[in-house]
């Protein structure tokens, strides 16, 4: 039974997730009591299969229930239930923006907590617990909606049971780095097709900006140490019961240089046995 817990900062998308989660076919509940995850956990093993994919969104909306939840997850330990955690991540002044955006209040705000930014911070201190075992992490900061759908559907579509699950993406740092990045590496050094001006408004996707990017030897010595120490350490982060690892290339504006050596580093990722996807956060910003 895939059992998948769904939680992370008020405004970073759970909703959203939910529901990209329901389209590839789980059985979703939101705003689920914590106190009642292991009861609901019997049902599914009690229903000869019908439920064998769940997943439920636990948050501070539950106000003191959510103290309940760290005792049901060891229940559901005891169990045997093999859950996953989503968490979902934000940047404060985004989610400050969302907030302003949609008129909602944050379900922290109250007669001690009087801003959006004050809220945010409780809320952070609270899941801090739960971050600390999250399997997967998706920051949502510079996501679209159809960008968020698209990175839950690669992580929970395949049979995730089978092997880790590598992410690949590239970045632009001119937008900022990917808080979820587990490895994260800095190709502004390598020759950038951004002042060859047939190649300044193309991507890393074509072939013509792919050449100008790794034929030449500095690049080809970066790929080679690259491959070796991503061969030497994905063993190792299996070992240690990863789910996801993400490794973030990044360069000025993630346009070309990070999105060429992000899709050969899948490529030879995939060519090894590797269960991996490619993420291109930036490519599609002017």
């Amino acid at each position: 039974m895939e059992f998948v817990i769904v939680t992370g900062l008020s405004g970073a998308g759970k909703s959203r997730a939910i529901t990209a989660l329901e389209d590839i076919g789980f059985y979703c509940v939101d705003n689920m009591p914590p106190m009642l995850l292991p009861k609901f956990a019997e049902l599914c093993l009690q229903s000869e299969d019908r439920l064998s994919r769940v997943a439920m969104v636990v948050d501070v909306r539950g106000g003191q229930m959510f103290d309940d939840l760290f005792d049901s997850l060891q229940e559901l330990r005891r169990m045997g239930i093999d859950y996953k955690i989503l968490f979902l991540e934000c940047d404060d002044q985004v989610l400050a923006r969302r907030y302003k955006e949609t008129r909602r209040q944050h379900p922290l705000v109250g007669e001690d907590i009087r801003t959006v930014y004050q809220a945010v911070a409780a809320e952070r201190q609270l899941l801090k617990p739960l971050l600390d075992q999250t399997d997967y992490l998706i920051d949502t900061t510079h996501l679209s909606s159809a960008q968020l759908k698209e990175r839950v559907t690669d992580l929970f579509l395949g049979d995730h049971t089978q092997a880790m699950l590598v992410q690949c993406m590239s970045f632009g740092f001119k937008y900022g780095y990917p808080a979820e990045a587990d490895l994260m590496f800095d190709v502004r050094c390598l020759p950038n097709p951004f002042y060859e001006p047939e190649l300044k408004h193309k991507t890393g996707l074509d072939a013509d900006v792919r050449d100008y990017v790794r034929e030449n030897d500095a690049t080809r010595g970066f790929e080679q140490r690259l491959y070796s120490l991503v061969d030497y350490l994905l063993p190792l982060y299996a070992d240690e019961g990863k789910s996801q690892l993400v490794i973030a290339i990044g360069c000025t504006g993630g346009k070309h240089r990070s999105v060429a050596l992000a899709e050969a580093l899948a490529a030879h990722i995939k060519e090894a046995g590797g269960r991996v996807v490619v993420n291109h956060r930036d490519i599609g910003k002017l």
